[in-house]
């Protein structure tokens, strides 16, 4: 398995679905590039401490940062590892006294402690080659076409649900709980409703 190294590069409001936002990861070195839908409350932790904005009180993440500084628990970095189904999946790599462990996380919520950390970030090679688009050294736009197209490709599974009429129930509840372990609480309560017109 080979690591590639990336950094945050941009920031956006993602034009494919509403109430989303496109964090840019850019390869460290290369020119390809992964983008990745997170929720609003995510960008909104990872622009705070992009901006290094401080808060009057904690944030979630800042409360995670100043846990494991007391009790003395370094991120030593975050790994995107996996890609299923339009998911990223990641793990948190800590170190505490003599060993390192390995805690699953969500991808936003590990990009938004990796800058509190000031940590690298890796994604799998198999990943980058997967949901990658390489980037136009002459597109000035924080998000390019081409990422919201990659985008929107990616999330295509959520965004069948808009056609209810179709599905069936167990098909409904399939995509209930997918966006119930996504934490998408919008799309869930538009599936229960089309549930519950059906009873």
């Amino acid at each position: 398995m080979k690591k590639i190294e990336l950094e945050i590069i941009a920031l956006s409001h993602s034009v494919t679905q509403s109430h989303s936002f496109a964090v840019v990861l850019g390869e460290i070195g290369g020119t390809r590039r992964l983008p990745i839908v997170i929720g609003g409350f995510e960008a909104q932790a990872i622009a705070v401490a992009l901006d290094n904005m401080k808060p009057s009180r904690p944030l979630t993440h800042d409360l995670m940062k100043t846990l494991c500084d007391t009790f003395e628990v370094q991120l030593e970095y975050i790994y995107i590892s996996k890609l299923q189904d339009g998911v990223f999946y990641c793990n948190l790599v800590c170190k505490r006294e003599e060993g390192y462990y390995e805690i699953d996380s969500r991808t936003s919520d590990a990009l938004a402690l990796a800058v509190r950390f000031d940590c690298p970030i890796y994604v799998e090679e198999s990943i980058l080659q997967e949901a990658g688009v390489e980037a136009d050294p002459n597109e000035e736009e924080a998000v390019t076409a081409e990422e919201e197209s990659k985008i929107a490709e990616l999330t295509a599974p959520s965004d069948l649900i808009s056609n209810y009429t179709e599905m069936t129930p167990a098909e409904l509840n399939v995509h209930l709980k997918a966006a119930l372990d996504d934490e998408d609480y919008e799309l869930a309560a538009r599936i229960r409703d089309e549930l519950k017109k059906r009873k």
